[in-house]
């Protein structure tokens, strides 16, 4: 009698690896990166444009610097040398709106006549003053920039020019205003042995 042959087992099929759900991000993290997408609204940058554009009160704390001035200069070139002091006249007046305070001097520097053009603001952005002055000694511009907190009495700030060698030279200025009738400006700089000394004193008193 035959015997019947058993037919092989057949191999099962390998199960299919189950796809790894993929990661869906945090809700905060998705509303986040939408808020940076968002362009601001017309509305939103009008209004940012209004604040940056708009003279405020640190616009107005220079107000009484305004007029027509009696200046006396007192320059020093080196630390322990005398100083060198000149009688001039500066005008003072708001221009743009009140958004700057433009000074114009006429005096003598140096036993030549001189002349100088400046500008104080302050960046609604920054949250600074800055100011720019040009003057018939260079024609290169000194830059400032606010520093510390400013007051009522005194504004303090950071100076640079480049000097007819090409050195930057860095000024710590500060502006002291005691009432409507008289107010001043320093600038401060460093000896080769890094000691500060006082390099201009401009007094003003009402013309």
């Amino acid at each position: 009698m035959a015997v019947k042959k058993k037919k092989a087992a057949r191999p099962k099929p390998k199960a299919k690896a189950k796809a790894k759900p993929t990661a869906k991000a945090k809700p905060k993290a998705r509303a986040a990166a939408s808020r940076a997408l968002k362009a601001p609204s017309q509305e939103e940058m009008m209004a940012q444009w209004q604040a940056a554009m708009t003279p405020a009160a640190s616009h107005a704390r220079l107000t009484p610097m305004v007029g027509t001035w009696k200046a006396k200069t007192a320059f020093t070139m080196a630390p322990g040398a005398p100083p060198e002091v000149h009688d001039g006249t500066s005008v003072h007046r708001f221009v743009l709106g009140g958004r700057y305070l433009e000074q114009v001097y006429k005096g003598t520097s140096m036993g030549m006549p001189f002349e100088g053009i400046g500008f104080t603001g302050y960046d609604n952005v920054k949250q600074r003053y800055v100011g720019t002055w040009m003057d018939t000694m260079g024609t290169g511009l000194m830059q400032s920039a606010g520093v510390g907190r400013p007051t009522d009495e005194r504004i303090d700030a950071v100076a640079e020019a480049i000097d007819p060698s090409g050195k930057k030279l860095v000024f710590d200025t500060i502006i002291r205003i005691q009432n409507h009738e008289h107010h001043s400006f320093e600038m401060w700089t460093k000896d080769p042995n890094g000691k500060k000394y006082r390099v201009m004193l401009i007094e003003y008193e009402r013309g």
